[in-house]
């Protein structure tokens, strides 16, 4: 199935793109390549989520979050290429979780993105991925997460 068509079976609807805060884009497309920008959780109404996970926020809030940071970012990659079909590979995921310096379990945060992207791409959605845990986060955001994506030329 396409992940457009799939993205209709599950039922998903892709978010509104935020605008960038300050001077840079949300993606830029080099070759093959569309880097996305850095994006944290926003809930329905537009408000970034806050929290510092193991302490404000648990691991299973923090997963909902990262997953809802995938489909900003899905909705990122339709902006920039006008369908998610045109989706090769997700090359790249570098998921920031906003944790107190004990917790150790960034993987299961980040995991809500990467399960998402295999979930609506198959097996394009397989990536290499870094998740790693930051003392703080723009705004107090719980998990920040870019991409690399490789996407087919043809329009």
């Amino acid at each position: 199935m396409a992940p457009e068509e799939k993205l209709k079976y599950l039922g998903l609807e892709l978010p509104q793109v935020p605008a960038p805060i300050g001077n840079f884009l949300p993606w830029r497309r080099v070759g093959n390549l569309l880097y996305l920008s850095g994006q944290g959780p926003r809930d329905e109404f537009g408000a970034i989520k806050v929290g510092k996970v193991g302490k404000d926020c648990s691991v299973d809030n923090a997963y909902d979050d990262a997953r809802r940071v995938g489909l900003q970012i899905l909705a990122s990659i339709r902006q920039a290429l006008g369908s998610l079909d045109r989706v090769e590979a997700v090359v790249k995921l570098f998921g920031m979780v906003n944790a107190v310096s004990t917790f150790t379990e960034h993987p299961k945060v980040i995991n809500g993105c990467s399960d998402l992207f295999i979930e609506v791409l198959g097996k394009k959605g397989c990536h290499a991925r870094s998740a790693v845990g930051m003392d703080s986060l723009p705004n107090g955001m719980t998990v920040e997460i870019e991409a690399i994506i490789q996407v087919s030329e043809s329009n």
